[in-house]
């Protein structure tokens, strides 16, 4: 495989050329800005936990300011793979703190989220229609969907946050979805509002990981 190979599946991409899309590149700082918005809150708070993903809130803005102005297969994946890990030790760690499980609990929920996450993106696209595109993320939508559920009885505050952290991320899911087919009638496309959609909603699911937390915990006699 080629991974200097150009990669143009965008609407705002017309050439080759690193500033081709000016606003699927520049919309990345809505990642950095988040990171920076939160990072200090969850340093004051000792959250570990917190820091970790505002670490990687950072380093998704910059893999996908990589992908939006290189636009190659290498690039891809340094788009890719940073989300891809964001979700998978958010769920760890939500697992741990939400539910109070055990290590091996949260890892077994880790290990299966990406099947499921797979047979939600294998039905999304047999069925079609405008979300096909998107399909690949939907089953983070259905995790936090899931766990809203199970925590609706014991902690209806985090739950109710989960399922504002799922609207914003299926609005999200539509603008991403929509950039092809409004095209030819708004050039920029909708991708842009991925971003920063997509930055808002990260940032929230860090703030309701950090008001989950254990009273002892928050007295700093154990982390999660």
């Amino acid at each position: 495989m080629d991974w200097t190979a150009h990669v143009d599946v965008y609407c705002e991409r017309l050439s080759a050329a690193f500033w081709a899309e000016p606003l699927n590149a520049l919309t990345n700082l809505a990642f950095i800005i988040a990171a920076l918005v939160m990072a200090p809150r969850a340093a004051r708070a000792a959250d570990r936990p917190a820091q970790l993903l505002c670490a990687m809130l950072a380093i998704i803005g910059v893999g996908s300011f990589l992908f939006h102005t290189f636009a190659t297969r290498w690039a891809g994946l340094a788009d890719v793979l940073p989300i891809l890990a964001f979700i998978l030790v958010y769920v760890w760690f939500a697992t741990r703190r939400f539910f109070h499980a055990p290590w091996w609990a949260a890892g077994l929920m880790v290990l299966a989220f990406v099947p499921v996450n797979l047979a939600v993106a294998t039905l999304m696209r047999e069925v079609g229609g405008l979300f096909a595109a998107s399909a690949g993320y939907a089953g983070v939508v259905v995790f936090l969907l899931l766990y809203a559920g199970a925590l609706a009885a014991r902690h209806p505050a985090t739950a109710l946050r989960l399922t504002v952290g799922a609207a914003i991320f299926a609005l999200s899911l539509t603008f991403r979805s929509a950039d092809g087919p409004v095209c030819s009638a708004f050039p920029p496309g909708t991708h842009f509002m991925w971003h920063i959609l997509n930055a808002v909603m990260l940032a929230w699911m860090i703030r309701t990981l950090m008001l989950a937390r254990a009273p002892r915990v928050a007295r700093g006699h154990g982390s999660v």
